[in-house]
C-alpha cells in the first residue's frame, strides 16, 4: 500500500509518474504535479538528489495530497529526511546505500511510518558484476540485481517492498517481469 493504493496483488494498474522540475523549485514542482494528477497520475515520484531538494519535500508534501515517492540514490540521510517530510513510499537500492547500518536506520524509519520501499532496477545502469556473469543486462542479469536488494531487506525483517525492473527493451523488461514474478 501507498498510502491509502494498493500496488500489485490483482490491484488495478496505478498510474505514475515522476517529475522532471528541479525539485528545489517547489511552485514548479507543484504545477507539474497538478498536472499529472489532472491527466489521472495517481502516484508522483519526486527526485530528491541533495540536502535542498530533502528541504524542499517538507513545502511539497503540504501543498500536495497526490501520494509522494522519493527517489534517492546513495545518500541514507535524504532517504531519513524525505521520510521525516512526510512521503508515502521511498525509492532506494539498498546496496547502494552504504554500510548495512545505513540501510538498518532508513529500514527502520520506514517501518516506523509504514512507507514501502521500492527497488528500482534499471537495465542501463546494472551492476558491474552482473553485466560480467551474464554478458549485458538480460531478463536474469536484472532479476538478479533485484533479489539482492530484496535480500537485503529481508535480512533486516523488511517486506514492504516493491520491485521495479525497467529496460529500453520492452520483451525484456517484460521477460525480466515473468521471471521475477517466478522468484
Amino acid at each position: 500500500m501507498v498510502r491509502d493504493i494498493q500496488i500489485g496483488g490483482g490491484a488495478p494498474v496505478v498510474v505514475q509518474s515522476m517529475t522532471k522540475t528541479d525539485t528545489t523549485d517547489v511552485d514548479a514542482t507543484i504545477r507539474q504535479i497538478d498536472e499529472m494528477v489532472e491527466a489521472g497520475c495517481e502516484i508522483v515520484r519526486i527526485a530528491v538528489p541533495d540536502d535542498d531538494a530533502a528541504a524542499a519535500m517538507y513545502e511539497i508534501r503540504k501543498r500536495t495530497n497526490v501520494p509522494i515517492v522519493a527517489d534517492i540514490h546513495f545518500h541514507y540521510k535524504l532517504a531519513l529526511k524525505a521520510l521525516d517530510a512526510g512521503i508515502d513510499k521511498l525509492r532506494i537500492n539498498p546496496g547502494n546505500i552504504g554500510h548495512i547500518d545505513r540501510v538498518r536506520e532508513v529500514v527502520r524509519a520506514a517501518e516506523a511510518q509504514n512507507v514501502p520501499i521500492r527497488i528500482g532496477v534499471n537495465g542501463g545502469s546494472l551492476e558491474k558484476d552482473l553485466l560480467k556473469k551474464y554478458g549485458s543486462a538480460t531478463p536474469e542479469a536484472m532479476v538478479e540485481s533485484g533479489m539482492r536488494h530484496v535480500r537485503i531487506l529481508e535480512d533486516l525483517g523488511f517486506s514492504n517492498t516493491i520491485i521495479s525492473l525497467k529496460a529500453s527493451d520492452v520483451n525484456r523488461m517484460v521477460a525480466a517481469y515473468r521471471l521475477m514474478a517466478q522468484k
